[in-house]
């Protein structure tokens, strides 16, 4: 059975899109299996797996609104995992849905039906807190959170662990934070520095070890539809990200009892 993890954080412009990709990448490059989700419209998850969002045949959108089964949905990437694909039209589901009962259990109950032939399903939340946004938390077992390491960043970080909170007592019982990731970092500026070692205070063994640096190869893979590993497998982003795929890895392990 597959561990789902969403990677979320309600602020924009801190990663989250390209961990989402880049971890999914990276772990199936260490021989998962590997569903990646795309719940945000602006597709960009999918985009960054090099398949065209507006040629999708179907996407997430149509197995929201029950039009397919997720199985017809899914996407064979070029690189190495399989995708479901997004783009705008899942701006539109949740009007269509809001009236449903079990509208927050849509996605939980269509990832039942495939998550036996995965090892891991990554799910990339939209940074604004929407239905979509909450059936996606309502599904995983546990919320990865990428963070830039600057002045607003532990503000949005008390939000998002409110809004888990909420979820957790409302719709998900089960589900953790599993880690935080700290993103873009430059160990030159001082501030990052500083907010780095707050969330080592507050977070202890929550923070990956792994850090992704601020990498130029990285910021220009996605304009190719390439993860990183397969753009420039010798960046430092690359290794970075290997490096945060062998740590939840090693999580998962220990989470099941296993000995790393």
């Amino acid at each position: 059975m597959a561990q789902i993890i969403a990677i979320a954080n309600q602020k924009g412009g801190v990663g989250k899109t390209t961990t989402a990709v880049n971890l999914a990448a990276s772990l199936a490059v260490l021989k998962k299996r590997v569903l990646l989700v795309d719940m945000d419209s602006q597709g960009n998850a999918t985009m960054g797996s090099g398949i065209q969002k507006n040629d999708l045949l179907y996407s997430v959108t149509d197995v929201l609104l029950g039009e397919v089964p997720i199985e017809t949905a899914i996407s064979k990437a070029e690189v190495g995992y399989k995708v479901l694909g997004a783009n705008r039209d899942l701006a539109g589901v949740e009007l269509a849905i809001a009236e449903q009962d079990g509208r927050e259990f849509i996605l939980r109950e269509a990832l039942k039906e495939i998550e036996h032939s995965f090892d891991y399903i990554i799910v990339d939340c939209a940074p604004s807190l929407s239905l979509i946004t909450v059936n996606a938390l309502a599904a995983v077992d546990s919320v990865l959170i990428p963070m830039q390491c600057e002045y607003y960043a532990l503000e949005g970080l008390a939000d998002l662990t409110q809004t888990i909170d909420r979820i957790q007592q409302a719709l998900n019982p089960d589900l953790q934070i599993i880690g935080v990731l700290r993103t873009m970092y430059d160990a030159r500026n001082a501030l990052t520095r500083d907010v780095s070692e707050e969330l080592e205070q507050y977070f202890g063994k929550k923070l990956y070890d792994t850090v992704i640096p601020r990498n130029v190869r990285l910021a220009e893979a996605p304009a190719h539809g390439l993860p990183i590993i397969y753009f420039e497998k010798n960046s430092k982003g690359a290794v970075a990200y290997l490096n945060l795929a062998a740590e939840v890895l090693k999580k998962s392990k220990v989470k099941k009892g296993i000995k790393a």
